[in-house]
């Protein structure tokens, strides 16, 4: 009798029946992380011109680097910290189309080369990407898609060889968005050193940005938005 009672409880709790945890560990894309925000969130005006950044801690701490660069314009941070493309597939419409911006800026890829959440080919990330993308023209939003930022290597997970991945991937995500008509934003041609990383002022772990990393972005990313207005 104890026996079995032992497996109905081991059972219950693999299955999550006991596990007061449960909805927050199965919430994989953190879908709750921005539905309040989202929520108050007033809907666009026809001039406003919002536009949603949906990336990783890259785009996350973006806000936090410069808060006024958000605050000053119609930008809609969507980032999260250690995110793969697959997440933000998943989280792609209640964070992006349902803001109903005129522009989305996607920046991910990174954190697939360093396997935040399992193996992944740059085929899948280039798709991943590509699935957003079609997802934003379906709902009539520009898409500007973003290179992926050098890293010479990963401090969390070592060895992944970004340095030598990261270009190969940017090729096929350039390829992806001119064969979809859509934006190519070449942060990796600006940033990068000749050990395709970051050079020194413009990173704190060879992954994430200073300030000095971010103003340059910043400037191209104002220019590709202006661009783009232009041609809605």
């Amino acid at each position: 009798m104890l026996k079995t009672q032992t497996l109905i409880w081991t059972m219950a709790a693999l299955l999550g029946f006991l596990n007061p945890m449960k909805s927050t560990a199965q919430d994989w894309p953190n879908l709750e992380k921005y539905r309040e925000a989202n929520a108050a969130l007033p809907a666009p005006t026809a001039e406003g011109n919002r536009v949603v950044f949906m990336g990783n801690s890259i785009t996350e701490g973006w806000s936090g680097a410069n808060p006024d660069f958000f605050n000053d314009n119609p930008y809609v941070n969507r980032g999260i910290s250690g995110q793969t493309t697959p997440q933000m597939v998943l989280r792609f419409r209640q964070d992006v189309i349902a803001l109903d911006p005129k522009i989305v800026v996607i920046l991910a890829g990174t954190n697939d080369i360093a396997g935040n959440t399992g193996p992944m080919t740059l085929a899948q990330i280039r798709d991943n990407i590509l699935s957003m993308v079609q997802l934003a023209k379906a709902n009539d939003i520009s898409p500007i898609v973003c290179s992926v930022l050098p890293a010479y290597d990963y401090p969390w997970r070592p060895g992944k060889e970004p340095n030598i991945k990261i270009p190969e991937l940017n090729g096929m995500i350039k390829e992806m968005a001119a064969q979809e008509k859509v934006m190519y934003l070449d942060y990796f041609s600006a940033m990068s050193d000749d050990r395709n990383g970051l050079p020194k002022e413009l990173t704190t772990d060879e992954v994430h940005l200073t300030k000095a990393g971010y103003a340059v972005m910043e400037k191209l990313v104002q220019e590709a938005i202006q661009t783009t207005l232009s041609k809605k």
